[in-house]
């Protein structure tokens, strides 16, 4: 199936039902942010370490990659960076576009796939911040390549990802605090769920999720040409399975 386009209307989907990532943020974050405090996050919980992001921001070029919502971009737009936001979800773009109007900030939208970023030359960007969503993508080793490619000699990635063990667990009994190992890694939603699972997940219009093994995912940055620099790992509050593991993990690597 056409993953790119299925994704694609279910997180227009989750727009209209108010998925948390996609709440545009408050007038007064924005304001906060042009005051020069500011934080946002990769993964649920923990700021992103100020220190991974330039000293001063005036100017910087930045790729907020797959991370429309109306959230980190215009945040981050607001310090004075140069924005552009790629995401596959017109309806997450528009959070951004909305949020740009109501505080006059300038900042580019562009509707893509995080795997495909040909419409960016070589060495175009000075950071991208990659907030968890390669799970929406069945392979993650084309995001990282085509990440450093766009992205200038001594630039960064900021990347949050999911933590693949959590997906051994029937993730819906997992909810209700009931730990029952089920599936093989990598996970797939395509491949792992029964057919009448899947059925029932595309009928509620959910996103198709995809697990990435550590070799994908830290490795593969590696296998691209980046050289890991920060590493962190968090939780979800909302979920049991953090009373026994960190859920996500984030990096910060750079481009030598």
């Amino acid at each position: 199936m056409d993953v790119l386009a299925y994704n694609r209307e279910a997180w227009n989907r989750q727009v209209e039902k108010g998925n948390r990532w996609t709440l545009p943020v408050s007038p007064e974050e924005i304001a906060a942010a042009r005051a020069g405090r500011w934080s946002i996050v990769l993964t649920p919980t923990i700021p992103v370490p100020r220190e991974w992001f330039p000293e001063n921001m005036q100017g910087v070029k930045i790729l907020c990659l797959a991370s429309g919502g109306g959230q980190q971009g215009p945040i981050l737009a607001a310090t004075g960076a140069d924005i552009t936001i790629l995401d596959n979800s017109p309806r997450q773009l528009e959070r951004d576009r909305f949020v740009a109007e109501r505080e006059d900030l300038h900042l580019t939208t562009v509707e893509g796939d995080m795997a495909d970023l040909h419409m960016f030359a070589d060495d175009s960007f000075d950071l991208i911040f990659h907030p968890v969503s390669n799970v929406f993508a069945p392979e993650v080793l084309p995001v990282w390549r085509e990440a450093y490619r766009v992205l200038r000699r001594g630039g960064s990635l900021l990347a949050g990802f999911d933590n693949p063990v959590i997906y051994i667990f029937d993730l819906d009994k997992a909810d209700q605090g009931e730990f029952e190992v089920v599936h093989k890694l990598p996970y797939s939603d395509l491949s792992s769920l029964s057919e009448a699972k899947l059925q029932e997940l595309m009928e509620q219009g959910l996103p198709l999720e995809f697990s990435h093994t550590l070799d994908e995912q830290i490795g593969g940055q590696l296998k691209a040409g980046f050289h890991l620099t920060g590493f962190y790992e968090d939780i979800d509050p909302s979920s049991p399975l953090s009373q026994y593991s960190p859920m996500f993990i984030a990096t910060c690597a750079r481009k030598p």
